[in-house]
């Protein structure tokens, strides 16, 4: 899932944090000027609210004066309106009368949010599914149980009965399934195959990114395998210009591949946010001649035992036609 977590883990309240050194003035014009990013009748709601606190204690009167201290600022998750049925295409892979098994496009969300009202696979599966969707796991987002990231294609399950959402959440909780993503890299991580297992949670720095963290957040573990490297590195010893990487996920962490990957100084080609660096100049081509314009990430396999009639099942996709051709563009450097 990534990279994408369970909803529960995905949809926590973001905090803010700001440190005010000099007290003087009213609270929540020292509030707007330390965190620019929120107006200051956004700050007043949250002051109203009890969503602010200053040292741990909650304080609610934005004309109070404001008294030195850490302030934290909690930001409640945005909750869409009812989604509504979108008939859209789906590649279904599995179907019966308690789940959905589908093959992802990039571009396609997996639930309604901010900036990404329509056009979502819950759109898709209410138009598909009618009215036994309505309502399974919440008005919101009906049947979704995990997620993969917008610009990540690949393989997805979604519950169809509340018994069945119950099952594959209790499975995913557990990380009781098999998760196997494919990812074109910039470089290679090394050695050639291992686990990255770190603490991953919000940056400090953009809150809208993950990082690995020294302490705090939630402990996250990626096994990976280098499947081919592409481009011979420049001298001995160094790292190639690319590489066709393999990754389990044991935890599904927001973004955690992308995180992981680029820790080890091996970022997904393509990645807007945490492709730091510029691939070679070969590279670079390759992606432009292939019509990538989103992250190399494909979810390939799914893994799972049916939650209701205790199947085995086991779903394997290749990665769609940008990534492809984005490899082959890589093996003849």
């Amino acid at each position: 899932m990534s990279d994408e977590p369970l909803i529960t883990e995905d949809d926590e309240p973001t905090v803010l944090e700001a440190r005010i050194a000099d007290g003087g003035g009213r609270l929540d014009k020292a509030l707007a000027e330390a965190l620019p990013e929120l107006s200051r009748a956004r700050l007043q709601a949250l002051l109203a609210g009890g969503s602010v606190s200053r040292d741990g204690v909650t304080v609610s009167a934005g004309s109070a004066k404001a008294a030195p201290g850490l302030y934290s600022v909690v930001l409640p998750p945005i909750i869409p309106a009812d989604p509504r049925p979108e008939a859209l295409p789906l590649t279904i892979l599995f179907e019966d009368d308690d789940l959905i098994v589908i093959d992802k496009p990039a571009g396609m969300a997996a639930h309604p949010g901010p900036g990404c009202e329509t056009g979502t696979l819950v759109n898709a599966l209410l138009h598909h599914c009618g009215a036994s969707l309505s309502g399974i796991g919440g008005v919101a987002r009906p049947g979704i149980v995990h997620r993969l990231d917008k610009d990540t294609s690949g393989v997805m399950v979604a519950a169809k009965s509340d018994r069945a959402h119950a099952g594959l959440s209790a499975l995913f909780a557990a990380h009781d399934i098999e998760r196997t993503y494919i990812a074109l890299t910039r470089g290679a991580p090394s050695p050639a195959s291992g686990r990255i297992e770190t603490l991953i949670g919000r940056s400090s720095s953009d809150r809208k990114k993950m990082a690995v963290l020294r302490s705090g957040g939630r402990n996250a573990i990626t096994d990976y395998v280098v499947e081919a490297v592409f481009g011979a590195p420049a001298k001995a010893g160094a790292a190639p210009m690319a590489a066709r990487v393999a990754c389990t996920l044991h935890t599904g962490r927001t973004h955690q591949i992308r995180v992981h990957l680029a820790s080890k100084g091996a970022p997904i080609l393509g990645d807007p946010v945490y492709g730091s660096g510029s691939p070679a100049a070969p590279v670079r081509a390759a992606i432009e001649a292939a019509g990538l314009t989103r992250q190399a990430l494909h979810a390939a396999v799914l893994g799972f035992v049916h939650p209701v009639t205790g199947e085995a099942l086991r779903f394997e996709t290749a990665p769609p036609a940008d990534m492809r051709a984005l490899e082959d563009g890589l093996a003849r450097l």
